[in-house]
């Protein structure tokens, strides 16, 4: 091994990974003589034929393929070694980045962040609010050093703290719906009613649309407050996080339409950060906080959230008002089909 190179081995992977020395030039950022000359000195040094390359694309031989498996666990080692003395040369960050996506309760974060963030008055708090796959574009991007969201836990790129739970319940105003209420209600007899979804803030990636009912009408709101109030005015329904409407299903300001065929949904919350990148002494500090905050966090969270949603009384959905039209009949505000929403 005399005499063998890191970027040598890092032009040989690059090749196998890509396909080819044009690609691998690419993604190395250099000229396709580079990469080859690269290669094929590594192999004239270690007497070895690793690739085969007289088919159409390039292919590792047995011996390459042994010897690229040693050469990946190699670089994947080099990688941390290199993240690990980046954290020992890091001093106290002068900012954090943190983005708390749209299904966490906001007053028990900001609790959590202001209590850590007292004992460090030199490292300024950068907080962003993010909305569906938002946070995770931002992480991804380097744009944010944590997020608080929910997460693909497979994913071998991100460690994780588990939060909390939280339930997504359907629901609409008294009043909204022209017809009973219970846990038989299809998304097909909602579909000429107004449903009232959030803005993805992601960029870039594709936009995701949960619990959207295909050719239904939709307004598009930039948040859960106003999602929120757009819903308790009667102007459209929509999933709601529990712990946000804790109150209003308490009191019957809103009612749950949750069945058989509008089901709802649930996800787990969690502090994430990047595996790959280094992190400085205080975003170490807060991941130990917060682990160690986890289950207070969460027995707060769990008390906001503890009410069982509940469907209107009796009847055709409870209307909000009602008003006497001239030949004595009650009029339902929301009868007339201009009024309509989903």
């Amino acid at each position: 091994m005399d005499g063998v190179t890191i970027h040598q081995l890092l032009c040989f992977d690059a090749v196998v990974t890509e396909g080819g020395f044009q690609a691998a030039a690419a993604r190395l950022r250099r000229s396709h003589s580079s990469v080859f000359t690269s290669v094929k000195n590594l192999e004239d040094q270690l007497k070895l034929r690793l690739l085969d390359r007289h088919g159409y694309r390039v292919a590792l031989t047995d011996i390459g393929k042994s010897f690229h498996d040693r050469t990946r666990v190699f670089l994947h080692e080099l990688s941390l070694l290199h993240n690990h003395a980046q954290q020992l040369a890091m001093g106290e960050e002068s900012e954090l980045r943190i983005v708390i996506g749209d299904l966490s309760p906001l007053p028990a974060v900001l609790e959590l962040l202001r209590q850590f963030f007292e004992r460090c008055p030199t490292t300024r708090l950068h907080l962003q609010f993010e909305a569906i796959s938002g946070p995770w574009e931002r992480l991804f991007d380097d744009e944010a050093d944590l997020i608080i969201h929910h997460i693909d836990k497979s994913d071998p790129r991100l460690e994780f703290i588990d939060l909390f739970a939280g339930s997504i319940i359907p629901v609409v105003a008294p009043g909204f719906l022209p017809f009973p209420i219970s846990d038989r209600i299809t998304p097909e007899r909602m579909r000429n009613h107004v449903q009232c979804i959030i803005r993805d803030t992601a960029r870039h990636s594709a936009a995701r649309d949960y619990y959207l009912i295909e050719g239904a009408r939709s307004w598009t709101v930039n948040d859960q407050l106003m999602k929120k109030q757009t819903i308790l005015q009667g102007m459209g329904w929509g999933h709601m996080p529990n712990f946000l409407i804790a109150d209003e299903l308490r009191d019957g300001r809103l009612l749950s339409i949750a069945g058989r065929h509008l089901r709802g949904g649930a996800g787990e919350i969690v502090a994430a950060r990047r595996r790959d990148k280094p992190h400085g002494p205080v975003a170490n500090r807060l991941w130990r906080y917060i682990e160690g905050q986890a289950p207070a966090l969460k027995a707060a969270v769990d008390g906001v959230s503890s009410v069982k949603p509940r469907h209107s009384s009796s009847g055709p959905s409870a209307p909000r008002s009602r008003r006497k039209s001239k030949a004595g009949g009650n009029i339902n505000r929301k009868s007339s089909s201009s009024r309509r929403m989903r």
